[in-house]
């Protein structure tokens, strides 16, 4: 549905996006991806990580260890403040125009994102800009031949899914290079309780002997870098990061969930503070 601001309403509900990563069945996704994203990147110390899309419940294992952790989420989808405790590192924002300088941020995680926005090359060119030079980026998304895809009790379950070769081929036209991509979610879907010990092994049993029925798949890229000169930062310059007060996030509802602005005008940019707090800059 098109909406004032010339959004398209696919996203998933915030709301409905944290009831399933609070269920039995969602803490056991949230930690098996968890274990991938630290099996890409098992040291971030002096990094500044960005998660694009609903990306929480995977940013708690970086957030003692890295310089930065923040997130943003899309309009369409909703914000919730995170994390409970401390200063908000959560913004709202655009696909198409995210507030943040070019080149902040070492890593890069999307998640429920590029399966539901109608400008996936936007916003991935967006995060090509705000992505160091030297940086990576993770995008996870529904496999298409997996039964996460088919099946709507989860958020894999709606959008767009896709196959390896589409996922490769996007980031490649979003002048990203693809260095690999794993797959993930092997167990099924039900809503009852799984053990952890379980389910681990049933992610080990389907990665060596049925990796294409993975319900998500896991692409790891770099930045395409062309020999043109930067005006903006010289070599091994960083971009200066303000000191904030807080993040005025407008109405909550009950449930603790903002909507609207997040305290900004669309494209007005935010500055982090020296705890990783976000606000209008």
């Amino acid at each position: 549905m098109q909406t004032g601001r010339g959004w398209v309403r696919m996203y998933l509900d915030v709301a409905d996006l944290h009831t399933f990563y609070a269920s039995p069945l969602g803490q056991v996704a949230g930690m098996l991806l968890r274990r991938r994203l630290r099996e890409l990147w098992p040291d971030v110390r002096g990094c500044r990580i960005l998660g694009m899309g609903f990306t929480t419940p995977l940013l708690g294992p970086f957030t003692d260890e890295a310089e930065r952790v923040v997130a943003a989420m899309p309009g369409p989808q909703g914000v919730m403040e995170w994390p409970g405790h401390g200063g908000n590192r959560v913004t709202l924002t655009e696909d198409t125009s995210l507030p943040f300088p070019d080149c902040l941020f070492d890593r890069v995680i999307v998640c429920h994102a590029i399966e539901h926005t109608d400008q996936t090359r936007a916003l991935m060119r967006e995060l090509w800009r705000v992505m160091a030079d030297n940086g990576r980026i993770a995008v996870i998304t529904p496999n298409r031949q997996g039964i996460w895809a088919r099946m709507d009790r989860t958020p894999f379950g709606a959008g767009r899914p896709c196959s390896a070769g589409q996922l490769s081929r996007l980031l490649d036209d979003a002048l990203f290079t693809t260095l690999g991509t794993s797959p993930a979610l092997f167990f099924p879907p039900v809503g009852s309780r799984i053990p952890t010990a379980w389910a681990q092994g049933i992610e080990n049993i389907g990665e060596h002997w049925f990796p294409q029925f993975s319900g998500v798949l896991v692409a790891e890229a770099g930045k395409k870098i062309y020999a043109t000169p930067r005006q903006e930062h010289t070599a091994g310059q960083r971009v200066g990061l303000g000191v904030p007060d807080r993040l005025n996030l407008g109405q909550r509802s009950k449930s603790g969930v903002f909507y609207g602005d997040a305290g900004r005008a669309p494209g007005q940019s935010v500055s982090i503070s020296n705890t990783g707090s976000l606000r209008p800059g």
